[in-house]
């Protein structure tokens, strides 16, 4: 067990279930299927170099776990635990320092920029700092490290507003935590965001020719 872990959250590619906020302009399949394409995309990107750091992928929801390891072979696969997303990323945090480790780092799989690099940044990050953030356009985050389980931050959050990651600045503020900030990036959750990000994601989708003319037809009608 590594002394750094890196938490990916994960959820099962259902239709209908992920990027629902791009259900109206893609429709159930082709949203669920831009979702696998960019979660296969992060969880290559972030693969650790020997001894960097160990990966634990959290997925959800739990009753998907043989469809996802069908899916992801050889990957470790936790299941989340929580009634939201903070409830959720507290209780992995906490598994994640039970297991050894001094350093947390948590991703999404909604960032295309999202690499090994950005995961080691975080960590030279907590070496000065309480909380390392990745902030995102959309006003929340791709990324939080952590030093210690730190329950406080994710408790009474507006999760999916604009607001995130100001209502996190102020809750490490108020716990007297200092904090680092990483680099900007964009989450593709909207049509707009997919315009913004499509050339990194067209590329993505090269070998799915289908996805790419479905896709670019959205982005054209809307």
């Amino acid at each position: 067990m590594s002394d750094r872990a890196l938490i990916v959250f994960l959820r099962h590619p259902r239709p209908g279930e992920v990027k629902t906020r791009l259900l109206s302009a893609l429709g159930g399949d082709v949203a669920a299927e831009l979702y696998r394409v960019l979660a296969e995309a992060v969880l290559q990107a972030t693969v650790p170099r020997a001894g960097e750091y160990e990966r634990l992928v959290f997925f959800d929801p739990p009753e998907a776990a043989e469809a996802l390891r069908a899916w992801l072979p050889g990957v470790r696969l936790l299941a989340q635990s929580g009634e939201d997303l903070g409830a959720r990323m507290t209780d992995a945090f906490e598994r994640a320092f039970r297991r050894g480790a001094t350093r947390v780092v948590i991703v999404g799989t909604d960032a295309p920029g999202i690499t090994r690099e950005t995961v080691v940044d975080a960590f030279v990050a907590l070496g000065e700092a309480d909380v390392a953030v990745g902030p995102a356009e959309d006003g929340g985050y791709y990324l939080l490290g952590l030093r210690a389980p730190r329950p406080e931050l994710f408790d009474g959050i507006d999760w999916s507003t604009p607001s995130v990651l100001d209502q996190t600045r102020a809750r490490a503020a108020a716990a007297g935590l200092t904090m680092r900030e990483l680099q900007r990036l964009r989450d593709v959750d909207t049509l707009d965001d997919l315009r913004a990000e499509w050339p990194a994601v067209r590329t993505l989708l090269g070998g799915r020719p289908d996805l790419v003319a479905a896709v670019e037809e959205a982005l054209r009608v809307g």
